[in-house]
């Protein structure tokens, strides 16, 4: 367990920069430009954030896969994602244009519609080339691609959005020198650049493809319950409320980076794992320390809801602190499907997952027709923790059968789940 806690740690600092690096963002382009162009941001980062897990095909998971079991060589599996990144790139980009400009309000700039596509490219080449580090369980090197970029944003974003006051270009041009920074190290400095060849492997290209086809629609499916709302706000409710939302949103993907912290190092080591049942014991371990974790934040995230939000964001963001406390309780219970998901996956199952997301899919879209046009932005709010209660109580049901573990026992807390952090405190101690 030491070894584990030391690649949780190792990801906890990245998931801190990320959070900082990202929260300050979020902070400076709320302020700046206000409840309606954080609305139309929205609306046209929603179906690039989708397609990046399309487009991704799962290729990072399946690099994972196949390199954590030795089944390909790393020169092959970097071969075979550089060519399949090439035609993945131009089918996304292709789509999103389509989907930008003819189903959102906000595709009629042709200008933001062109920077809010140019980041697919590079952050497509980013997410296939960190399985790599995965697989071969370089966490720390898997941590830099992740938190790097944010940096990055962070830095261009103050130049453009406040200094220049570029608006919505400016926060459009940032998003794509983060990833672009993270590609160039990777093309040249990690020998990527070598990997492009027409030489073309098609049996390793179609077990990737076939693993990881599974994969990227799991993710589909998965990030589109995250993201519905915000489709479903922008074509029947205004700018205004697809903000407000927004902003709510955005608190509760900074609390989502703890269990994330977590299933970054289950997913590689369960692709690594030798005893399934065990690994999968341990992971139940981390999901009751990780809800626990949250619950606390949560509820204190509950009770100063309100001054939070106000101290971030600004008082015209005041309709978010609604739509943040509907959203808890949901994103609480979703912390089991974000923990124990990442084993199922680094076991090679991810199609488990869309016996629970497929239903939930369903009832967020719904229930956010119905109460969007009423409620609007707490009404996406309401729908999306009801969506996301039932999606993580049925999850759990199939993960206890998949792996032949009783639910009592993953959810049942044991004076041996605390073990760890008393030693790691004696530890810092001494």
């Amino acid at each position: 367990m030491s070894t584990f806690l030391k690649d949780i740690l190792s990801v906890g600092v990245s998931k801190i920069l990320i959070i900082l690096f990202g929260l300050i963002t979020s902070i400076i382009v709320a302020r700046v430009l206000g409840p309606e162009r954080n609305g139309i941001i929205a609306a046209l980062l929603v179906y690039p954030s989708l397609f990046m897990s399309i487009g991704s095909l799962g290729i990072r998971q399946s690099t994972t896969y196949f390199l954590g079991k030795n089944i390909f060589t790393e020169g092959q599996i970097k071969t075979a994602i550089t060519q399949i990144w090439l035609f993945t790139t131009v089918f996304s980009v292709a789509i999103c244009f389509l989907l930008i400009r003819y189903l959102s309000k906000s595709g009629e700039n042709m200008w933001l519609v062109v920077l809010a596509l140019l980041p697919i490219p590079f952050a497509l080449f980013n997410t296939y080339n960190s399985g790599v580090f995965l697989g071969k369980n370089q966490i720390s090197t898997f941590n830099k691609i992740n938190w790097i970029p944010t940096l990055i944003i962070f830095g261009v974003t103050s130049v453009l959005v406040m200094w220049f006051s570029f608006g919505i270009s400016g926060y459009l041009i940032a998003l794509t020198a983060g990833p672009l920074f993270v590609s160039g190290i990777l093309l040249f400095k990690n020998k990527f650049i070598r990997a492009f060849s027409f030489n073309y492997n098609w049996v390793i290209i179609k077990k990737m493809l076939s693993l990881g086809l599974v994969y990227a629609l799991a993710l589909l499916v998965i990030n589109l319950n995250y993201r519905i709302d915000i489709i479903l706000l922008d074509n029947l409710s205004s700018a205004f409320e697809t903000g407000i939302y927004s902003k709510g949103v955005s608190v509760t993907e900074y609390l989502w980076q703890i269990p994330m912290l977590l299933s970054t190092v289950v997913f590689a080591r369960s692709a690594v794992s030798k005893d399934d049942r065990a690994f999968s014991l341990k992971v139940a371990q981390l999901l009751r320390l990780s809800f626990l974790a949250i619950g606390l934040v949560a509820f204190a995230l509950f009770l100063l809801s309100k001054f939070v939000i106000i101290l971030m964001y600004g008082e015209s963001f005041e309709g978010s602190v609604m739509v943040l406390n509907m959203l808890l309780p949901g994103v609480l219970l979703l912390t089991i499907f974000k923990v124990i998901n990442m084993d199922l996956s680094g076991k090679g199952k991810p199609w488990v997952s869309l016996k629970a997301m497929i239903p939930a899919l369903m009832i967020n879209v719904v229930l956010n027709i119905v109460f969007i046009p009423k409620y609007g932005a707490v009404g996406a709010a309401l729908a999306s923790t009801i969506s996301y209660s039932f999606a993580a109580l049925l999850f759990i049901y199939f993960y206890s059968k998949v792996i032949k573990i009783p639910i009592l026992e993953l959810i049942k807390y044991k004076r041996s789940d605390f073990q760890p952090i008393v030693q790691l405190i004696k530890k810092l101690k001494s």
